[in-house]
């Protein structure tokens, strides 16, 4: 539920603030807050929007090109994923913009009838930093594909993402690495929030499309508050919590996730970018995240690496050849239901099938562990849930890393 415009100060960034004013309107958005945690800053919301609702919190599986690696898009349904991503700047570059638009968009394309979250290509800045370059106008790439240059500019990135027809759009932001210091850290931030306005200018389905805005500013607390303050005055939808898990310390990263939460609104989404850990998600729900997204659960699948409550399997190594056991007995996924970790194993050494099955399982793993987070919300035993979450990924006395103890205790929940 969109709240009214913030009254606006002066802008360092030179933004011409009323063509932001002239789009805000009610948004094709709703937040409604459900349950609160007590003790810390988690909560449980109902996300409404155009292809349905989503509860939150929520992890959200990323499709690169249109589909999930190793699973179809009627697999992602029976296990009830109501949300999935997809990548603007590889969708952008093939099959193309206007293929897709003539299929009706990318729930057309890829025949998803749920809801679709597309970045802006503003993370290629890093993952393919040695083809890129950045100026105030856009993003000059070197395709990886044929070698031709692009330039991506937010015009550009919002048009590619209204062909798309996604349900939530990112804004393309100036992206550094988190372990970059220095200036080019706020002259990343700053013209972000220039990008940001012209990315809503941009925006040609305001009532269909959802915009976010992007949080920038590295490790650099002063820096992250200056666009937390610029970003807040625009009347855009949801906020994204960007800039982190690049390989910073976990002391760092979850500092400036919690001054993020500390100062956005309480009455919109809140998505912090590109975290997967089972680990990061509990503390980072209860430091007020509401969206996840990473490729770690298909990624790490596809090495033959099976998520659980205790950590992860090695299905490929020798002790599992002659263990009948599901990957996990307690798991209800198909892939648990019906083969073992003996039968996965074999199958990874003459089959991609093995990818595929434990990719489904990865995945499930990870929408389950999301709904058990939000059900213990609701019920008001969230910190309890903590400590037993905890217990479980390090038994036996093995020591709770030093950053998630710390997190929790700055939102009053004690490890035991």
């Amino acid at each position: 539920m969109a709240a009214p415009a913030a009254e606006s100060g002066p802008c360092e960034c030179k933004s011409d603030m009323a063509s932001v004013k002239a789009v805000s309107s009610a948004f094709p958005l709703a937040l409604r807050i459900v349950a609160e945690c007590p003790v810390s800053k988690a909560r449980a919301c109902v996300l409404t929007l155009p292809h349905g609702s989503v509860n939150t919190p929520v992890f959200m599986p990323v499709g690169t090109q249109g589909t999930m690696k190793g699973i179809t898009a009627e697999q992602l349904e029976q296990l009830d994923c109501r949300i999935c991503l997809g990548n603007t700047y590889h969708l952008g570059m093939r099959p193309g913009p206007e293929l897709i638009e003539k299929a009706n968009g990318l729930h057309g394309f890829m025949n998803w009838k749920r809801n679709l979250l597309t970045d802006s290509g503003g993370f290629q800045m890093v993952s393919l930093v040695e083809l890129s370059e950045v100026t105030e106008e856009g993003v000059l790439f070197r395709s990886p594909y044929d070698g031709k240059e692009i330039l991506l500019t937010p015009e550009q990135s919002v048009g590619i993402q209204n062909s798309l027809g996604s349900d939530i759009m990112m804004q393309l932001d100036d992206v550094v690495s988190s372990t970059v210091t220095g200036p080019r850290v706020e002259e990343a931030m700053r013209r972000s929030v220039r990008w940001l306005d012209r990315c809503i200018s941009a925006n040609k389905n305001p009532h269909r499309q959802n915009l976010f805005a992007i949080i920038q500013g590295g490790l650099n607390a002063e820096l992250r508050r200056a666009c937390l303050d610029e970003m807040t005055k625009r009347d855009v939808p949801g906020f994204a919590i960007g800039g982190l898990s690049g390989g910073e310390e976990k002391d760092d990263f979850w500092k400036m996730v919690t001054l993020s939460t500390d100062h956005l609104p309480r009455e919109k989404p809140r998505y912090l970018m590109g975290v997967g850990y089972a680990v990061d998600l509990v503390v980072c729900v209860a430091l007020g995240c509401d969206m996840f997204d990473c490729v770690f659960p298909t990624r790490t699948a596809r090495f033959g690496s099976a998520l659980v409550p205790w950590g992860s399997l090695q299905i490929k190594q020798k002790q599992y050849a002659k263990d009948f056991q599901p990957i996990d007995p307690e798991c209800e996924c198909p892939t648990c239901e019906r083969h073992s970790r003996a039968y996965l194993h074999a199958l990874f050494k003459s089959d991609t099938a093995a990818m595929h099955h434990i990719t489904i399982h990865n995945i499930s793993y990870q929408l389950t562990l999301m709904r058990s987070v939000r059900r213990s919300i609701v019920e008001q035993r969230f910190p309890e849930f903590v400590r037993s979450f905890m217990r479980r990924m390090f038994p036996c006395g093995e020591p709770y890393p030093s950053w998630a103890v710390e997190a929790l205790a700055s939102v009053d929940i004690a490890l035991d």
